[in-house]
């Protein structure tokens, strides 16, 4: 590529809101136990966005957001934007005149309070991130509250930063919204005629404050939408736009392609489009060639996948821009999304091999990948020659390493049989065998596995970690919570038991630094929701299993009880969806030699006595793509790999498997498939409409909707899981059905754990005298 003239500019969607050591999540837990008050987590909050600011300007982004950072959740904060408030909510914190009070009344709405339950929590698109879902009703009405962004915005001009505030668009916003009231013929998208008029006085306000661009989130139109939502999105962008007195708009989609929205968007009277040209997304590329381009726009073009760690082919990025010169009028540098998705930087985890280091990219360096191709863009590769020269030697050593591609581990995979997909008995034969073996009770009770994860089970972890505890002293702490959480089942009247994971950090991390393949890391931590964090671990070669990694645990809690203890694993597709996957191979590739790896535990696990073995897969329906048209493909080896390794027990050792937090409705012919003699479910958010839902698929199978939403600290009543009870009997046949939770445990404490699962059992004897 020869230099040009153009004038390209280098920037991103939003960057990571933790800080460092994730203060904000220590700072606003210290606020809800009462250690700080509202100022100190407001200053706190300031001085995390003042540091983003300037890591950024000093990486060298040339155009820099505001308005992404959240306490919790940019979506709940657009319903607060729009003052679209519950009324329990408003009711539970009446005052919110004050800084605490509206915290209170804002978390309040992600939490839930003792009277008033949070709002429901589901996944934002195909991530492992979580949002609260707006409660719309036709009666809504909607009053505009622009002191965050405006107040954001001043903030960083203070600073002598002119940002580019981030909102969410009104388009996705209604999209992602539920109707709480049920009303026939409603949807949320049709009060865009009360929202957007908020849009253009907000729009109104940020101009007169100084912004000259904003950037309207719009993700939802990556989805496939009928012709009438498209209509709708023309309408809205024409109206913004009319709007005199506003700021140049930026529309910004992510996560896959637009498609039949692309031309939509582009035929839209609005200055700017930022697009994915990464993974699914690189069809835009056609799809914008297809339309003749956008010679009358800005494109941002999103050439550095935000959401994996992997470094950047440079040369092929900027292969990529080049082409997109000659379709746009003018072309920024940017990530595929925001930043959230990935860890803050990795020369934190000094640990890691240097050659593995250089082959990665969190979100500090991104930022360099970003500024690096701007530069070849505007200046011509021999401007970053040495730097493409580095990036194509990294990129030859991870293809060349031999940790990436193992050949026993392939073979192994090549040689599996359909055979192996299946149990040797249907589940009409299984359940028979299965209720001789265990002997269970009408609507048995159970909860999905972990139990509180204490400030001492973390002290211990870390102290062996460090060095100040050895193996023997580790175990032992580790027995003793065992047995503590077996007698506390016990005591409270649990049917199926759990040890209660103590020797566990994270459902997938645990088992990634145990099977070859994975890289677990210090300080790689992700917004998961809320202050709920993890450190998903790095798929860095082909997948296999040294050793049993949980066999160990569960028999120890079987010899302390006479009732089954469940054996816990997590499943194929949750380990991919909530690791960085490689993008070397196909995931289904990925996903045999892991779910290979597993079987051989699940084996293992009934050799050692357990009857009952629970395979988690929360993450098949967050990782379902956003395309219908790629969904048959990835669900054929989605089930396919649940089943390689759940099928090599006998039909009187029970699977059961768990999700949580999604829409489950796509895939519920899957979840047939996948043939697990138990599925728990995520139904109290939803008032168990999951459980009609499974009922009009005819799922044959047993299932135990969660009548206890864990992520929020409300104790439901007895009274309250009765009625949950009540609605899934109506549906589904009771002998059939489980009682559970919604989620595992850990997050929890124990005075509201042995309340609520004393509750749940005492509202299950009430069923089953009935």
């Amino acid at each position: 590529m020869t230099p040009t003239s153009t004038a390209s500019r280098a920037t991103v969607y939003g960057y990571p809101r933790q800080g460092a050591d994730r203060r904000l999540k220590k700072s606003i837990e210290s606020y809800w136990a009462g250690r700080v008050d509202a100022d100190a987590l407001l200053g706190t909050a300031r001085e995390l966005r003042r540091q983003n600011l300037a890591e950024l300007r000093d990486a060298g982004i040339d155009e820099i957001p505001s308005n992404y950072f959240s306490f919790y959740d940019h979506v709940l904060d657009t319903a607060w934007l729009l003052g679209a408030i519950p009324e329990r909510h408003l009711a539970a914190v009446p005052d919110a005149t004050t800084p605490a009070g509206r915290l209170d009344r804002y978390f309040a709405m992600a939490r839930g309070t003792a009277d008033a339950p949070p709002m429901e929590m589901t996944k934002w698109f195909d991530t492992n991130y979580h949002y609260l879902v707006p409660e719309l009703g036709p009666d809504t009405r909607f009053t505009l509250d622009a002191g965050k962004p405006l107040a954001e915005f001043a903030e960083a001009l203070d600073q002598g930063v002119r940002t580019r505030p981030v909102l969410v668009g009104p388009v996705s916003f209604l999209l992602l919204a539920k109707d709480p009231t049920g009303a026939d013929g409603f949807r949320p998208l049709d009060l865009l005629d009360r929202v957007v008029p908020l849009y253009v006085d907000l729009l109104r306000q940020l101009r007169a404050a100084g912004a000259e661009w904003v950037q309207l989130d719009e993700p939802a139109l990556v989805t496939d939408q009928p012709a009438d939502v498209l209509g709708k999105v023309a309408e809205t962008y024409a109206a913004l736009a009319a709007e005199p007195a506003r700021p140049k708009i930026l529309v910004a989609s992510y996560f896959d392609r637009l498609g039949d929205a692309l031309p939509v968007l582009a035929s839209a009277p609005v200055e700017g489009l930022a697009l994915d040209f990464t993974g699914n997304a690189a069809a835009n590329l056609d799809g914008l060639a297809k339309i003749g381009g956008v010679q009358d726009k800005r494109l941002v073009a999103g050439v550095v996948n935000g959401r994996n760690v992997w470094a950047v082919d440079l040369a092929d990025a900027l292969g990529t821009l080049g082409t997109l010169l000659g379709l746009a009028g003018s072309v920024d540098v940017a990530a595929s999304c925001s930043l959230l998705h990935v860890p803050l930087d990795v020369t934190l985890d000094t640990d890691l091999d240097p050659e593995i280091a250089g082959w990665l990219s969190f979100a500090r360096q991104k930022l360099d990948e970003i500024v690096t191709l701007r530069r070849g863009l505007t200046e011509g590769r021999n401007a970053i020659s040495n730097t493409l020269h580095v990036n194509a030697s990294r990129l030859a050593s991870r293809a060349a390493s031999p940790i990436v591609k193992v050949p026993a581990v392939r073979e192994r995979v090549a040689a599996v049989t359909d055979a192996d997909l299946h149990r040797t008995s249907p589940y009409g034969e299984r359940t028979k065998a299965q209720r001789d073996r265990l002997r269970l009770p009408e609507l048995p009770t159970t909860t999905i596995g972990s139990f509180p994860q204490t400030a001492e089970l973390r002290k211990a972890r870390a102290a062996l970690r460090a060095g100040r505890l050895d193996q023997d002293a580790y175990r032992e702490a580790m027995r003793a919570e065992i047995r503590s959480v077996v007698a506390e089942q016990e005591r409270i009247g649990l049917d199926v038991l759990v040890h209660g994971e103590p020797e566990r950090n994270d459902m997938v991390q645990y088992f990634g630094e145990q099977l070859t393949g994975f890289l677990a890391t210090q300080h790689g931590w992700v917004q998961s929701y809320g202050t709920r964090y993890v450190r998903p671990p790095i798929i860095v070669g082909d997948v296999a299993r040294p050793a049993p990694m949980t066999v160990e645990w569960a028999t120890y809690a079987q010899s302390l009880t006479e009732r089954p203890v469940k054996g816990m694993l997590t499943g194929p597709v949750t380990m991919l969806a909530w690791s960085f996957v490689r993008d070397d191979q196909p995931a289904g590739d990925t996903a045999r030699q892991v779910a290979l790896a597993l079987r051989d535990e699940v084996v293992d696990l009934e050799a050692a006595g357990i009857k009952v073995i629970q395979v988690d897969e929360p993450a098949l329906r967050e990782t379902l793509p956003l395309r219908t048209a790629d969904r048959a493909a990835y669900l054929d080896w989605a089930v396919a790999s649940f089943r390689l390794a759940t099928s090599g027990v006998r039909d009187d050792t029970q699977v059961h498997t768990h999700m949580c937090y999604a829409e489950f409705g796509d895939v519920l012919q899957a979840i047939i498939d996948m043939d697990a003699d138990v599925i728990s479910l995520e139904a109290a958010r939803s008032n168990m409409a999951v459980v009609a839902d499974l009922a009009r698929a005819g799922y044959p199978n047993e299932a135990g909707p969660g009548v206890w939403d864990i992520h929020s600290p409300r104790v439901p009543s007895v009274e309250e899981i009765v009625g949950h009870l009540r609605t899934a009997t109506a549906a589904f046949p009771a002998e059939r059905l489980w009682v559970n939770p919604d989620c595992g445990l850990k997050t929890r404490g124990y005075p509201e754990v042995r309340a609520t699962l004393a509750n749940l059992v005492a509202a299950t004897g009430r069923l089953r005298s009935r």
